[in-house]
């Protein structure tokens, strides 16, 4: 019963180093989401966008045919002078756009402050559940499920709030952009959340005392009672 446990939470923990990876790809990467300008004349340049939880990356494309899938500014992965900033409210001193300052500001502080909650209870999982492999040590699974656990609802709600952060771009007056689709780095946040959040409670379900199978076993375990 011992083995069988410990692989369980062997093939848990593999599958939370999967998610550990996609949560540290989401947190340091850029490209959460990506906006772009409308074009209305070709053989001309725009400004398409790409950001994260620190910092704005801006693309001067030069257009020459439409955009396929709509009238934005792209690909972003067309050639182009690349540009990238960090908000001026984690590098003081540096100057910053209408955009960068009134829009993306308050929600990206918090998204990044949530997120570094998440890769705080992330890293105390890992640390609580390697030290339960060691003998007589498993009563840190608990903790560890619990820990990965948290550390899922924290990265998924990093998710709502650069959701709302680009409602909010493509909805005020202040900025060009009209156009908008969600990159690679919201797609690892998702999957780490799912990955985390799961792995979370299916260690937390593997560190519990397992039930007997029938009521009877109970019974048949206990010690007889001795009679003076």
């Amino acid at each position: 019963m011992l083995e069988d446990k410990n692989t369980k939470v062997r093939i848990a923990f593999f599958v939370i180093l999967v998610g550990i990876s996609s949560m540290f790809a989401a947190v340091v990467t850029d490209h959460w989401a990506v906006l772009s300008p409308r074009v209305e004349k070709l053989n001309t340049t725009c400004d398409a966008a790409h950001f994260g939880l620190w910092r704005l990356c801006t693309k001067r494309i030069y257009i020459q045919e439409p955009d396929p899938k709509g009238k934005g500014c792209g690909p972003i992965s067309l050639p182009g002078e690349h540009n990238c900033s960090y908000f001026k409210h984690f590098t003081s001193g540096e100057d910053a756009k209408l955009f960068e300052v009134k829009t993306q500001k308050e929600y990206s502080i918090s998204a990044a402050a949530i997120a570094i909650i998440g890769v705080g209870f992330m890293i105390l999982g890992t640390i609580s559940i390697l030290i339960s492999f060691r003998k007589g040590m498993d009563y840190l699974l608990k903790p560890a499920g619990m820990f990965f656990t948290f550390a899922g609802l924290c990265i998924i709600i990093s998710v709502e709030v650069m959701r709302q952060s680009v409602k909010r771009m493509i909805d005020s007056e202040e900025t060009t952009w009209i156009e908008y689709y969600y990159s690679w780095s919201f797609a690892c946040a998702c999957a780490a959340f799912v990955l985390l959040f799961l792995s979370g409670i299916a260690v937390l379900l593997i560190s519990m005392p397992q039930m007997p199978r029938n009521p009877w076993e109970t019974c048949m375990d206990a010690e007889p009672e001795t009679q003076e």
